[in-house]
């Protein structure tokens, strides 16, 4: 069925959806045209009337229509399966384990607000806009009949899903299966708890910045904070890491971090413990530690611009307190995961810190994220991961 609504961009907005951006908001919207209904399929047109995409609209949201297409094609079964092949196709084109990925991102896979990440036999799904939620049996189906998997799980228990009107859910949307499951990286076997880990319950998006560590970890002593599940704890370990100290505030993530450094064969070296990573690293630089790694990649400390100065803050705290726990010669992993900490600013913050301590830095590799979380140039929010490695002098 044709779209029954057209929106119409005002005069002098249109520049960044024209260049590539797949949303429109609120704020950039002259007028529309026809009648729609929350979670509609809409045609966009600028002030020419020259078409520009085909999406969902959502007025409840500050993004009113999220762009699934530029061709005036229609929406259907058919439209979502050459969507979703071709994202498995690319996955399995770039990673070396594409049975373990992320396997769609949104709207970097033209899938607005569409997040699959498949752990070998089992899928995990969210669906964070009502646009895609109204599509999402007809996705599950696609995905079943492509992967076949033994089951699927739904991870829509996020509160930016109630901005779009929808409710809170979890639960299975295929078969019964125990919700702990094991999933490979690197080669390396992790437990993954896919029903109350952390956003759909492993983190794919470090995978080759994890990687980097066989260059630095032989032998080395190693503090990671903000360990979450162990995973650079294990990989550290398992490229040679003499010890390795873990911190995370999570006793859950805690418990499966010893649970995969166990599965690994690394538990001996691997010390594991529930505490506040500030706290933490301040009284280890108290305590006058030295360590050859410090790993820092915490959560994100800003989801807006509105609080980007005291995100900043932490940042410069964090990195300040990790740079005088460094050897001469060791190195700091510093990391990011907020786009809106952008990479300049960042490694500016690491610069001021290493000042204050009167350490000399210099960089060795500056990383994003994984392949299978890929990047649309026009949509900086896609953007997201910096991970920087610097040699402290």
């Amino acid at each position: 069925m044709e779209p029954t609504c057209k929106v119409y961009i005002r005069k002098g907005a249109q520049h960044r959806v024209e260049s590539g951006h797949p949303w429109l908001y609120q704020t950039e919207v002259d007028k529309l045209e026809g009648d729609f209904s929350p979670g509609d399929i809409v045609d966009v047109y600028n002030h020419r009337h020259r078409f520009v995409g085909r999406g969902y609209i959502n007025p409840r949201s500050q993004i009113l229509v999220r762009f699934l297409t530029r061709e005036q094609e229609p929406i259907d079964r058919v439209f979502f399966k050459r969507r979703i092949e071709a994202a498995w196709q690319y996955r399995q084109r770039f990673l070396d384990e594409p049975e373990y990925c992320r396997l769609i991102f949104g709207e970097a896979d033209f899938l607005p607000a569409l997040i699959v990440d498949r752990f070998g036999d089992y899928l995990v799904v969210q669906t964070l806009a009502l646009g895609i939620d109204r599509f999402k049996e007809t996705i599950v189906d696609i995905l079943d009949e492509l992967l076949r998997p033994a089951g699927i799980y739904e991870r829509n228990d996020v509160p930016v899903r109630e901005l779009e009107g929808l409710d809170q859910r979890k639960g299975y949307l295929k078969g019964r299966f125990p919700t702990l499951i094991q999933v490979r990286e690197n080669g390396l076997p992790f437990y993954a708890d896919i029903e109350n880990g952390q956003k759909t319950g492993f983190f794919y998006d470090q995978r080759e910045n994890r990687r980097f560590l066989r260059h630095i970890a032989g032998g080395a002593v190693v503090l990671d904070c903000f360990c979450h599940t162990g995973s650079f704890a294990v990989h550290a370990a398992v490229y040679g890491a003499k010890r390795v100290q873990a911190i995370d505030i999570s006793e859950m993530a805690i418990e499966l971090a010893r649970k995969n450094a166990a599965l690994n064969g690394v538990a001996d070296r691997c010390s594991f413990e529930v505490a506040n990573a500030f706290d933490a690293l301040r009284e280890l630089s108290d305590e006058r530690r030295q360590f050859d790694i410090v790993i820092l990649d915490p959560p994100a400390f800003t989801k807006s611009r509105g609080t980007l100065e005291s995100a900043a803050r932490g940042y410069k705290e964090i990195n300040l307190r990790g740079l005088k726990l460094v050897r001469s010669g060791g190195f700091l992993i510093t990391c990011s995961c907020s786009y809106h900490m952008e990479r300049e600013l960042f490694k500016a913050i690491v610069v001021d810190a290493a000042r204050d301590t009167r350490r000399t830095i210099r960089e060795v590799e500056y990383r994003t994220q994984a392949k299978d979380h890929p990047i649309l140039p026009a949509a900086p929010e896609t953007h997201y991961l910096k991970f920087l490695v610097l040699q402290v002098l």
